[in-house]
């Protein structure tokens, strides 16, 4: 029998290798997913002039990517499930490059409006593949700063891809090729290659996983089944049950709440610097700073998370920093300020993400958590999409910055009171199951 000395040393060896393994290469991989959805907020510099968008078409075609993610999300998750996450996530890699460098091609709001959808769709599975896949890998008492080191994908996009899409901007006219198109097509071909290393790279399962010696997938195998041992016991349900829960629909909802700040940002926080009175460059510059902020707040609040327990409250308080932080911006008309604030929406936006997939992931049986989790990025692809357009219309109609934030500011407000309700709905639920 294996003394708690050795068991431990198991349990560092096991968490290191899987860390080192799989989370690099997923934060690569995510990095330049992120970047080909939103490197369109700095493409809008050049491109919506080119191509005659006004800002309800750009908001509209921007945001439309999110219903294709939406329609094809939990069918790409259950496909997955049924061809492993080696070859899965390797096919959404490659084909979302593929339609990305594909916006070369745009020519006016329709083509514009038609490839955002197709991108939308290519990607689907890709964010709740990855932690579903992370959950065969990792206990629960890992998850919480795995997810949160995993999605440091995205700030690390914006706060890395912000400068040098500004930068790409400037090869306007090489070649007899807008700028923009340049960008486009130069960051999408590291997804095609990333596609292809998944092949190499990932393993479907643990007891696929060459890189882990016989008692390290013992540990693991055993860990992970007393893991799923302490998650609710309840029966299985079809699919139509599942995804009308009361409970499923509102973490959805929640998550797209979030989604709305996250992508309403992404797309048009560049042009709010730029308004300003900044050049292309420096808005582009200073675009990063926000999510350069975001990457160690997200890493510090997962871990932290981890260590309490106390997933409600780790999903809350960032959610609430939003709604002040957002309808904080229309009342400055220091640049200043304005970055301050942004930054402490962004860091809280991406905190709330590693506390939030736990919570989600904990509360759900073991079978229920590839489709629930696919529904709940899913619905929170619409939050996306609602974010953007609903910025641009607004927008569009007022011509103002600040009040095309106020519905996103409307809907975090909306998701922290269900996050109250619903943590305080499992607290009974599990009160009354430990009385039975």
């Amino acid at each position: 029998m294996q003394q708690g000395s050795e068991v431990e040393a198991i349990e560092k060896r096991v968490i290191r290798k899987a860390t080192l393994r799989i989370v690099p290469f997923l934060i690569a991989c995510y990095f330049f997913a992120y970047l080909d959805r939103v490197n369109v907020g700095i493409a809008s510099f050049q491109m919506n002039d080119d191509l005659g968008l006004t800002a309800q078409a750009f908001g509209f075609g921007s945001g439309i990517f999110f219903l294709g993610y939406f329609l094809f999300e939990v069918p790409s998750n259950l496909l997955l499930e049924r061809f492993g996450a080696r070859r899965w996530i390797a096919r959404i890699m490659i084909t979302w490059g593929v339609l990305a460098a594909a916006s070369i091609f745009v020519t006016g709001p329709t083509s514009f409006v038609i490839l955002r959808f197709l991108l939308g769709a290519a990607e689907a599975g890709f964010y709740p593949g990855v932690i579903l896949y992370i959950t065969y890998f990792f206990p629960a008492a890992y998850r919480g700063r795995v997810v949160a080191i995993f999605t440091t994908g995205v700030p690390l996009s914006l706060f890395l891809g912000s400068p040098v899409s500004t930068l790409l901007l400037e090869m306007h006219g090489f070649l007899g090729m807008a700028g923009w198109r340049w960008m486009f097509l130069l960051e999408a071909i590291p997804s095609v290659l990333l596609g292809i290393a998944c092949l190499w790279v990932l393993s479907d399962r643990p007891a696929k996983a060459s890189w882990l010696d016989a008692d390290e997938l013992k540990w693991l195998e055993r860990r992970l089944a007393d893991d799923r041992a302490t998650q609710p016991d309840t029966p299985s349900r079809s699919l139509l049950k599942l995804l009308t829960d009361p409970k499923v629909l509102a973490c959805s909802f929640i998550y797209a709440s979030i989604s709305a700040a996250a992508v309403g940002l992404a797309v048009w926080q560049p042009q709010i610097i730029k308004s300003h009175g900044l050049t292309n460059l420096e808005a582009g510059m200073l675009n990063a700073v926000p999510y350069g902020a975001a990457v160690i707040a997200m890493l510090v609040w997962g871990k932290r998370s981890d260590i309490s327990g106390n997933r409600r409250f780790y999903t809350l308080a960032p959610m609430l920093l939003v709604s002040i932080a957002l309808a904080s911006v229309g009342a400055t008309s220091s640049l200043a300020v304005t970055i301050g604030l942004l930054c402490i929406a962004l860091m809280s936006i991406y905190s709330f993400k590693g506390p939030f997939w736990a919570f989600v992931y904990e509360n759900f049986t073991p079978g229920e958590a590839a489709i629930v989790l696919a529904q709940v990025n899913a619905v929170g692809g619409l939050g996306s999409f609602l974010g953007s357009w609903l910025f641009g219309v607004v927008k569009g109609a007022t011509g103002s910055y600040a009040l095309g934030l106020m519905p996103i500011v409307a809907l975090t407000v909306i998701g922290s009171l269900m996050v109250c309700m619903l943590g305080g709905a499992w607290r009974q639920q599990r009160t009354a199951d430990a009385a039975k």
